[in-house]
């Protein structure tokens, strides 16, 4: 490890040592470590394609590592760095539902009211939905708004609304599929909640207390220093990926590597979202019968709230993906072991096999019963 990689450690760590109640700094990673995770990231980069990366690891609610790779910008030859922006997608869901979880803390709405407690002129086949349905995906609402167009700015409420006259999938709380438009609906219950935009209640209530100074929505209307240019590979060439100029409430976020280190150390330090709501956030939620949710590709993990819930390799893991045109994002938590692995990306990257192959590399290795 350098020197200045090291320093740079050094003060990111004392940086963040409010929010983790002044712990001493978590070892640095082994050179062998080291070396291996920077072997992974820049095989992934040039096999899939990939301008530019961002990976941090963070122990604890301290960063142990913080590095990037390549180019934020082609045409311009920008490089990324740690203040570099990166869409982060539908990472952006656990952030609406911690908004969500925070007003439910403070007695403002129950995560089991009725959604039309809080939307008004809901159909009658939304009679059965509530907040924590639309949460972990059991609704049975249709995954898009037809409302919704990604060059064209819409309300959430008419985006929501546009899904009404839709027929359910399946009846709510007999299985799981993916929703964004149930992101839209937690979205435009934040506002009518709070009395604010969400925008400006997340960024007020969640991002300000954990130092996240750059995370905003995307907006058509705000120039953003260091935004990273997004890129798709076709026939073996990078060319820029569309640029959707609509906010999107379940992708809404920009971010730095800086600021998604300044959220894990928010969470962790359990002073804003208590450890009791964010257990809640990161356990599988239970159908109508009492089963655990089955979540994702062969119905191998389950959804909590804002987050995915599998393992690796034992550890119980806590995540959430992201992907745009033209950029990838990952999210994992490890709290047994109090480790979290971020990558983002603008480029079309794998990011969250990438993400599973950084964990691996700095997880204790678990017995399995009969075997060393």
């Amino acid at each position: 490890m350098t020197k200045t990689l090291q320093l740079t450690l050094a003060l990111l760590a004392f940086a963040f040592l409010p929010l983790a109640h002044a712990k001493p700094p978590a070892p640095p990673l082994t050179p062998d470590q080291t070396a291996a995770i920077e072997f992974k990231v820049t095989e992934a980069m040039k096999k899939e394609f990939v301008p530019g990366l961002a990976v941090a690891i963070v122990k604890d609610g301290l960063p142990v590592y913080v590095k990037t790779w390549g180019q934020a910008n082609l045409e311009h030859a920008i490089p990324v760095t740690p203040k570099t922006v990166f869409k982060v997608a539908s990472v952006s869901k656990q952030m609406i539902a911690a908004g969500i979880v925070l007003l439910a803390q403070e007695g403002k709405l129950g995560l089991d009211d009725p959604v039309s407690k809080h939307l008004k002129n809901t159909p009658e086949t939304w009679s059965g939905v509530t907040l924590r349905h639309l949460l972990n995906h059991s609704a049975g609402i249709v995954r898009e708004g037809p409302a919704f167009d990604a060059y064209k700015p819409v309300p959430d409420r008419d985006v929501v609304a546009s899904a009404y006259s839709q027929p359910l999938a399946f009846p709510t709380g007999t299985k799981t599929q993916y929703c964004n438009v149930c992101y839209f609906a937690l979205a435009e219950i934040i506002s009518t909640t709070s009395g604010q935009s969400w925008p400006a209640f997340i960024g007020a209530r969640l991002f300000a207390p954990a130092g996240m100074k750059a995370t905003r929505t995307t907006t058509t209307r705000e120039l953003v220093p260091l935004r990273a240019t997004g890129y798709e590979a076709k026939d073996g060439v990078n060319v820029p990926g569309e640029d959707y100029i609509a906010v999107r409430p379940s992708g809404a976020f920009l971010s730095t590597i800086e600021d998604m280190v300044a959220w894990e150390a928010f969470l962790h330090g359990g002073k804003v979202i208590s450890p009791k709501s964010l257990a809640e956030m990161s356990s599988r939620s239970r159908l109508n019968d009492g089963s655990f949710a089955p979540f994702g590709a062969g119905g191998q993990s389950g959804y909590g709230l804002g987050f995915e819930i599998s393992t690796l390799d034992g550890h119980a893991r806590i995540h959430h993906g992201g992907a745009l045109p033209g950029f990838r994002s990952h999210y994992g938590r490890y709290p047994d072991s109090g480790f979290a692995v971020i990558v983002l990306a603008n480029g079309p990257l794998r990011a969250g096999v990438l993400e599973q192959a950084i964990a691996r590399v700095v997880l204790p290795v678990l017995k399995v019963a009969g075997k060393d």
